[in-house]
């Protein structure tokens, strides 16, 4: 399975401590040992599967070949010195960073260097996420604490002594921090949300139900807005799930169905059963909320459901939204074990499908 390896002078060396090929056997990190020559001794399965088999016997300089990994490795040869660097391995369009622990070892051949990779892409991509997620909530933030703080200045100064300004003022610090709040609550949703990601709902509630109750508060801001809404389906649609986390769901879809569809117009919601669906493998209820807005171009069709992400960002601060709807809602479909599906074509409205299990 191994090549033999070769000190300085070309004369190959045998004497490799079986303990070692052992244990990198064992790791379910990608691991080599570098020889007396440099060359890879051994690469365990892990190191094959990510590196490829051809790797054995190579040079570690045109193995690893980024001048990060490669100096460390000749510390370790020249100075036993033991180090960590870190290497990108690039396959096809999908790109691993490894930290990798270097390691000087003896033997009766000489020196040897064992290489640990573990993978960190993971790590920096979450960093990058909670990087890009406080930069958001910033921003989010910075704007109405800005326009309060600017009102708060005019009620002190110019408009101390003027009853009409000062109700004008105090009613836009009011949109402004019912904006913050709505914010916050998002936000604390989405917490929660994350933290029950692994906990499938168990108890089992009638979705036709849960939609009426969500209607309940939704219609009359509707109908002010000259948007009726209309329930098509079946009468009763019993479901494992989380009551409060589905009633956000409908809340959440028709509101945006409402703020951004046509006006006068009509929002449908349909309630069905799947027999069996393919993806779910097994029964399931298809929810689908669909308004008769201008629709929705392409390119942002993929983005909808990404953190602060706005096809209109002056309309949707404008409409009260905070960006967070649409990922809110794909949490709890996730947790719910679902599937959630946006259609939308320009000038034909927009249909978004959210499909639960009918059973666990």
């Amino acid at each position: 399975m191994y090549s033999g390896a070769y000190d300085q002078s070309g004369h190959e060396v045998k004497t490799i401590p079986p303990l070692i090929a052992e244990f990198l056997e064992a790791l379910v990190e990608p691991g080599l040992l570098l020889d007396a020559a440099g060359r890879v001794r051994i690469a365990n399965e892990a190191a094959r599967d990510r590196l490829g088999v051809w790797v054995i016997g190579q040079s570690y300089i045109s193995v690893l070949r980024q001048p990060g990994l490669l100096e460390p490795v000749e510390d370790a040869f020249s100075e036993g010195k033991q180090s960590s660097a870190r290497f990108t391995h690039s396959s096809g369009e999908v790109e691993t960073l490894f930290d990798v622990r270097v390691s000087p070892l003896a033997s009766d051949g000489g020196p040897l260097v064992l290489l640990i990779f573990r993978d960190v892409s993971d790590m920096r991509a979450g960093e990058s996420i909670r990087r890009d997620f406080v930069a958001n909530v910033s921003h989010e933030l910075k704007t109405p604490l800005t326009a309060v703080m600017g009102f708060i200045e005019t009620l002190q100064g110019p408009a101390k002594n003027d009853p009409k300004a000062q109700d004008r003022f105090l009613g836009l610090m009011a949109q402004e921090t019912a904006r913050m709040n709505r914010l916050v609550q998002d936000l604390l949703s989405l917490s929660r949300l994350e933290g029950q990601s692994r906990q499938r709902p168990r108890e089992t509630v009638n979705l036709r139900a849960i939609i009426a109750d969500a209607l309940d508060a939704l219609t009359p801001r509707a109908l002010d807005q000259g948007v009726s809404i209309e329930v098509k389906g079946v009468d009763r649609a019993e479901a494992p799930g989380d009551a409060d986390q589905l009633t956000q769901v409908i809340a959440n879809l028709v509101e945006n169905a409402t703020k951004y569809g046509a006006r006068p117009g009509k929002v449908q919601i349909e309630l069905d059963l799947i027999e069996r669906e393919p993806v779910i493998k097994g029964p399931a209820w298809q929810l689908s909320v669909i308004d008769e807005g201008p629709g929705i171009a392409p390119e942002h069709l993929p983005r909808l459901t990404e953190r602060f992400y706005r096809v209109d960002t002056g309309r949707s601060r404008a409409e009260g939204g905070t960006g967070l709807g649409l990922a809110i809602v794909k949490h709890i479909v996730n947790r719910h074990r679902g599937r959630l599906r946006i259609d939308s074509k320009l000038g034909q409205g927009t249909r978004i499908t959210v499909t639960l299990p009918a059973q666990i």
